[in-house]
């Protein structure tokens, strides 16, 4: 039996019909519990003073709010808890420190003396149950919460390393010592206390404790899991980071790393000079963080490195809007070429449009005729006098469909198509581009590369041309195309 309980079973104390109220802020006192105060205020001072000439005892109740530095009647609660003072020490600051042993719980009947301190008739609550199943079953219920939550690192006033030795568990039945010991260690609310204080009905008070055990135990594994999730994450970052400092070292051992560095670093300049739109730049960054956490004998390795290539290397900045002299484009034409007068006509009527529109939407040109007669020599004029850059590329013989839109990189040895790699080569985003020999493009169970022209030389849609090797929109509209058959 706990020595606390002992003087109360020998010498039962009497209550005198009035006390001294000593008021609590966020603190309740259960019986059976040595707690530790402090008290400043000149009322509750008063109320020591006088249970201390007295018979050392003092109810003490806790207020509704803690907020209120003069409480009233109407500001405390109607249970409170009769203490024993043990000690009671003045410090300098005249602040009293005592330790209050609960004894008994008290209804507040009526208060008596509000001027220099509280004082009210009182009532003893009897600690009385009766003895059933679902009794000692809820008290088992509650020491296995008790347990489980020390077991989950709970911060009660009582060890866990004592918890075998503690003659609650041991030797008392009485549930509501049990009630009382618990309510008093764990830091429930100050409101979910004073209600199990309130409490007559042992059963009661013993169903209302494993409910509010239950939910701190709940939010103690909550808080667990999120601990141990958020110490797996730490640890496996730490560990990428440790594993990647590792590979590192073992690289610059090897005579690779600081070079694979650089490339990096040679990457990340390219993609920030390269002009590109905000999708393409997302998609470069995204393939040069897989590159750098690759290691440099990863076969795929070198796809990659061989895309981020081919996205840093395209002009993605629009090129430099060329005006259009008629005279001077009139001049070169006759100076590289005799004759052809119909042509030249049809070119300068072309041209003098495309200065009225300002854009290229419109008709392509296509030089009909024989091998040999010049097409491909106009075409190059026609870049000349439009000071742009001329790229050709030749269509005879083409029947598979990536020829033109270019090969997906899930395949070895992918490309891009044969437009994509006339713009890189022209450096330019707005060339002369000539697509030579148009009408000796044949199809067969590859796909119909006819089919795939249409998207780069259609004007409504070839601003966002789609290469199956890039995989993100290229603008063609200021390229002028021209063909030949």
């Amino acid at each position: 039996m706990p020595d606390s309980l002992k003087p109360f079973i020998q010498e039962p104390i009497k209550f005198k019909p009035t006390m001294p109220i000593g008021p609590l802020r966020d603190t309740v006192i259960f019986p059976g519990n040595s707690v530790p105060i402090i008290s400043g205020r000149p009322k509750s001072k008063a109320a020591l003073d006088v249970a201390w000439n007295m018979d050392k005892l003092i109810v003490f109740v806790t207020q509704k709010n803690s907020r209120i530095e003069d409480p009233g009647e109407k500001d405390l609660y109607r249970v409170g808890t009769v203490c024993l003072i043990r000690r009671v020490v003045k410090n300098p600051e005249g602040e009293y420190t005592l330790q209050a042993e609960g004894i008994a719980r008290v209804y507040i009947k009526n208060f008596i003396r509000t001027d220099s301190y509280l004082e009210a008739e009182i009532e003893e609550i009897p600690e009385l149950y009766e003895k059933s199943e679902q009794t000692e079953a809820l008290i088992r219920t509650v020491r296995d919460q008790v347990k489980r939550f020390l077991e989950l690192g709970g911060n009660p006033f009582f060890d866990q390393a004592n918890l075998a030795n503690w003659s609650l568990f041991t030797y008392s039945d009485d549930p509501n010592h049990l009630v009382n010991s618990v309510a008093q260690a764990i830091d429930f609310k100050t409101i979910d206390k004073q209600q199990i204080l309130e409490m007559v009905g042992a059963a009661e008070r013993l169903q209302r404790l494993s409910e509010l055990l239950a939910k701190e135990i709940r939010i103690m594994e909550i808080s667990q899991k999120l601990n141990q999730q958020t110490q797996e994450r730490v640890s496996r970052m730490t560990k990428e980071t440790i594993l990647r400092e590792q590979m590192k070292s073992i690289e610059e051992e090897l005579g690779g790393g600081e070079g694979e560095h650089s490339e990096i670093k040679e990457f990340e300049l390219k993609i920030k000079k390269a002009g590109m739109t905000k999708e393409v730049q997302e998609r470069a960054k995204k393939e040069l963080g897989r590159l750098a956490k690759m290691s440099s004998y990863n076969p795929e390795a070198g796809y990659i490195r061989n895309y981020i290539e081919w996205l840093t290397d395209m002009p993605w900045r629009a090129g430099k809007g060329s005006k259009v002299d008629l005279k001077k484009a009139e001049g070169i034409l006759d100076e590289d070429h005799y004759g052809l007068k119909k042509v030249k006509e049809r070119i300068i009527e072309f041209l003098a449009v495309h200065k009225l529109a300002g854009k290229m939407k419109g008709p392509i040109l296509c030089f009909v005729g024989p091998p040999g007669t010049g097409k491909t020599s106009i075409g190059k004029s026609i870049a000349k006098a439009l000071n742009r850059k001329f790229v050709k590329v030749s269509l005879g013989g083409i029947r598979d469909e990536a020829e033109i839109r270019g090969h997906r990189r899930t395949y070895v040895g992918a490309l891009p198509g044969r437009i994509i790699q006339g713009i890189k080569t022209a450096g330019s985003n707005n060339p002369v581009f000539m697509l030579d020999e148009i009408d000796k493009v044949g199809n067969d169970f590859r796909g119909d590369p006819s089919a795939a022209l249409l998207e780069a030389l259609d004007p409504e849609q070839n601003h966002e041309f789609s290469d199956h090797y890039l995989e993100v929109p290229f603008d063609l509209s200021q390229v002028m195309f021209i063909t030949t058959a």
